[in-house]
């Protein structure tokens, strides 16, 4: 493949960039916005059995909206195929076949000229850039003709079995010398104006005892930093993306067009992003990259305060975040086909299992306490539940459910992915009071805790 020409990079790079051999070339195209190249190899394996007829056929395919356009593409059998690929979407794509044949990385508005070799059975292609390929981004290439060769080979990549994920037993102690992530909830900043650096980082983290997994994280943590202010105040964010592939953020708190701030940069590069809280709650801050259900289900999520006016203290007051892990091999990304079939290894709050059943939250008997709960998802509902307890105070999305001079009591706060609110209770005596979602499928995942009364 000869070199890309670069062209001047445009106002807004987009797009992600691709594992394996492709952060090889990530090295050389750093930088690179728009490229036109051309593939002038030729790649002969598709042609087994098929005899040359000295013709090209040419097609142009199109790069938009985590599809190829068209995704099938039939070549009379024995004809060499070159693909003219231009990328339409905002973020970066490539094209690779199962015969090895493969572009560069396209940023948005790029151009490049594959050269399929000659086509005689079917071929497989797709974006080989992290969860493209299992996103839909894919494309066939087939003959006019029947050549009676067995095409099974062209089907798929040429690849090893993976590695298999680990296991979690949710029961398990943490390792000795264990701390568990302290769910005090920030204090209300003095201020307005809140000045905020949010660093990505892809970080390898323990997620339960035993288990380790790449996260894809805001400032090393998932989840990231919990944000506080009130309402009227603004938050002043950078976003700088220290990771090897594309990424955003999108904060729920405000209310704004998402087309710059929201949008997608790439490694090295940082945007600022500036909003006003106008409504108080809970609210979610996650990755804006497609696709979304993997950038979340792997760690890119944190939760902002905006208090309630008026909001009374109280003695205690605690943050919950739950969401998911779908475990990948160790040491490496969330299983994408995982996050798609809804199949979680663990859920947990705030980022490890049970951490909080082994490492309590406190309290004192009588004291009041307010827990703070966002559910991150990325797809399982909460139904917070404290087991001994019942809540005279429920805020929820915004809203007040229920106050402590109200009759009535509540027994759970339930939580759509990506809702929050708070709950107070008073314990009124010493003891162990354990706290799960009422999924009790989720609760034995690893969504529980217990507050320890003294």
């Amino acid at each position: 493949m000869t070199p890309p020409v670069a062209t001047p990079p445009p106002a807004r790079p987009l797009g992600g960039v691709a594992v394996g051999l492709a952060l090889v070339l990530l090295a050389v195209l750093v930088g690179v916005a728009a490229e036109r190249a051309t593939a002038p190899a030729t790649n002969t394996a598709a042609a087994a059995g098929v005899a040359p007829t000295g013709r090209t056929t040419t097609v142009a395919v199109t790069a938009d909206g985590m599809r190829f356009q068209p995704d099938r593409i039939t070549v009379p059998a024995g004809d060499r195929l070159v693909i003219e690929l231009t990328n339409s979407d905002q973020r970066r794509h490539d094209l690779v076949l199962a015969t090895g044949a493969k572009t560069a990385i396209l940023a948005r508005n790029g151009t490049t000229r594959l050269d399929a070799g000659i086509i005689g059975a079917t071929v497989e292609g797709w974006c080989s850039l992290p969860g493209h390929r299992r996103a839909g981004m894919t494309l066939t290439i087939t003959t006019a003709t029947p050549t009676g060769t067995d095409s099974h080979a062209q089907h798929a990549a040429p690849t090893t079995d993976p590695a298999p994920a680990p296991v979690i037993d949710a029961m398990a102690e943490p390792p000795a010398g264990f701390t568990a992530r302290d769910a005090t909830a920030p204090p209300v900043p003095t201020g307005r104006v809140h000045r905020v650096e949010l660093r990505v980082r892809e970080v390898v983290r323990e997620v339960a005892p035993g288990v380790r997994q790449q996260l894809w994280t805001f400032n090393g943590t998932s989840p990231g930093p919990v944000l506080r202010g009130r309402v009227g105040d603004t938050f002043d964010v950078t976003l700088v993306n220290d990771g090897t592939i594309d990424h955003g953020v999108d904060f729920h708190a405000g209310a704004l067009a998402p087309d710059r701030p929201m949008r997608p940069i790439d490694p090295g590069e940082r945007l600022t992003y500036r909003f006003t809280a106008t409504k108080a709650g809970i609210w979610m801050y996650h990755c804006s990259t497609m696709p979304m259900l993997h950038h979340i289900g792997n760690g890119m999520y944190g939760a902002v305060i905006i208090d309630p006016p008026d909001l009374p203290a109280v003695d205690h007051e605690y943050v919950l975040v739950q969401s998911e892990f779908h475990l990948g091999p160790d040491s490496q990304p969330g299983d994408l086909a995982k996050m798609q079939a809804e199949r979680p290894d663990a859920v947990v709050f705030n980022g490890y299992v049970s951490q909080y059943a082994h490492r309590p939250l406190t309290a004192g008997a009588g004291d009041r306490i307010r827990i703070w709960l966002l559910n991150a998802g990325p797809n399982r509902s909460s139904a917070f539940h404290v087991v001994g307890a019942q809540f005279d105070t429920v805020y929820a999305e915004g809203g007040w459910r229920l106050r402590p001079d109200d009759p009535g009591a509540a027994q759970v706060l339930d939580l759509a992915p990506a809702a929050g609110g708070f709950v107070e209770t008073v314990l009124p005596e010493p003891g162990r009071f354990p706290f799960v979602t009422h999924a009790m499928v989720d609760a034995e995942r690893g969504a529980r805790g217990v507050i320890e009364v003294r």
